[in-house]
């Protein structure tokens, strides 16, 4: 049983919750049930719980994986840590900025970092 993702993922969904909360939030205020409706600030917060939904169960999983093929614990800590970081970063980002921001920019390379590393670590354990 992955013990250690079962941190991660708990602090993944506290994200992605409080992210959903944030475009609840926005459409409760300006009564906008589907979409965006066109409102600037709304469409951004969609994005920024969007993009956390469309990366995180992907990243959780290969956390799982490597748990679950005997990878060390602090790898699988250190690659939980810098996923979770990574996505605060972006959403951060993302959420003060419409365009090209730090936190964007270290989320993103942080995420598909991580990920990539995971993939090859995954991979390396397949074919030994």
């Amino acid at each position: 049983m992955p013990v250690i993702t079962g941190l991660y993922a708990a602090l993944a969904a506290l994200l992605v919750v409080f992210l959903g909360y944030r475009v609840a939030a926005v459409r409760l205020v300006r009564q906008i049930a589907l979409g965006g409706g066109g409102d600037r600030m709304l469409e951004q917060r969609m994005r920024v719980h969007g993009n956390a939904v469309e990366y995180l169960p992907l990243a959780l999983l290969q956390l799982a994986l490597l748990e679950l093929t005997g990878h060390a614990g602090w790898i699988v800590h250190l690659c939980g840590a810098v996923l979770i970081v990574s996505r605060l970063l972006h959403a951060w980002g993302l959420s003060r900025h419409y365009g090209k921001s730090v936190g964007r920019l270290l989320g993103i390379v942080g995420t598909w970092g991580v990920m990539m590393a995971m993939a090859v670590l995954l991979l390396v354990r397949f074919a030994a």
